[in-house]
């Protein structure tokens, strides 16, 4: 029952978080906002709604651990299982247009938050930091983009491929809040199956939020990566890892942390913040355009990210927590 409740509620997710920004979009349009500002808010809020939507719910019903497994968690596998698998079907080639300055604020961001972690949990006022970067990161971007062409016609790309939208107001309305609904639902089944699974295996809750529950909410990148790799335009993933990166450290951890402490164990500590560290500097050469990311590299990148995982399996991290604490 618990690994129905577990896969029902992603399955609920997934579909829930599709028809939510499809009635966003067309409501957006029906307000007469632009295609670019759509597609900076609408469509890059809206599929990085699941991971938000679980983290606060698993907070604020006690399950914190798995709040704080599934950002870290989702950072894990953008960078490794995203990045390789949309490599793997379509290596990327050197970018002509390089992410200096995103991909060191990335770094820089990630270090603080490595940083903030270290006081064993991330409180309000971390929480209020994390979020005024946030929205400090998402007005420089969009200030950048509507001042670039190409990026800017990447963002109405974005909004297009969505396909059709709803153009009545009322279906637009039903399927905006009904969309919310029906994550809200989602998720609540997802930390409860999660819950489940993790006691029966005698884990702590905090790896299931970095294994299954990361893997699940991180499923709209990868889908949207893969399409991407196929159209022959891999190099997608390098921006969606920036962005989600960004957004789960900054904007999912801001705001859960500002409506209940969100614990960093031991284990995350000496191990988990690390991996998430150093998985980001394996992929700094493809975000400064230094290098692509070979079909070599992008098994290799899957292969740590198996690694991983089997780690999380064996108990290495409250190994290597134990001999450092």
């Amino acid at each position: 029952m618990m690994y129905i409740e577990l896969l029902g509620g992603l399955a609920i997710l997934m579909a829930a978080a599709e028809v939510m920004i499809r009635g966003a979009v067309g409501l957006a349009r029906l307000f007469g906002l632009s295609p670019l500002l759509i597609g900076m808010t609408v469509v890059a809020l809206g599929t990085s709604a699941p991971e938000l939507v679980v983290s606060l719910d698993a907070a604020l019903t006690g399950n914190a651990g798995i709040a704080t497994g599934n950002i870290v968690g989702s950072n894990i596998a953008n960078t490794l299982l995203i990045v390789g698998a949309a490599a793997v079907i379509s290596p990327m080639a050197r970018r002509s247009d390089r992410l200096y300055r995103d991909g060191a604020l990335l770094i820089l961001c990630t270090a603080l938050f490595v940083m903030l972690c270290w006081g064993d949990s991330l409180g309000m006022a971390q929480g209020v930091l994390l979020l005024i970067i946030f929205l400090g990161f998402m007005g420089s971007a969009y200030w950048r983009d509507i001042n670039n062409p190409k990026a800017s016609a990447e963002r109405v790309g974005d909004v297009e491929e969505i396909g059709k939208v709803p153009e009545k107001p009322w279906i637009a309305w039903t399927a905006t809040l009904g969309g919310l609904a029906g994550i809200a639902v989602g998720a609540d089944l997802m930390v409860g199956g999660g819950v489940s699974v993790a006691r029966s295996f005698g884990m702590g809750e905090e790896v299931i939020g970095l294994t299954l529950i990361a893997i699940g909410t991180s499923l709209p990148e990868l889908a949207a990566s893969v399409v991407a790799a196929r159209r022959g335009h891999a190099d997608v993933a390098i921006g969606n890892v920036v962005g989600s990166n960004m957004f789960n450290m900054l904007g999912i951890a801001g705001v859960v942390s500002m409506a209940a402490p969100l614990p960093v164990p031991s284990s995350m500590l000496a191990f988990d913040l690390w991996v998430m560290l150093g998985s980001l500097v394996l992929i700094v050469p493809a975000m400064t355009g230094w290098s692509g990311v070979s079909r070599a590299g992008a098994l290799a990148l899957l292969v740590l990210y198996g690694g991983y995982l089997a780690a999380q399996v064996v108990g290495l991290p409250e190994t290597v927590a134990g001999m450092i604490f």
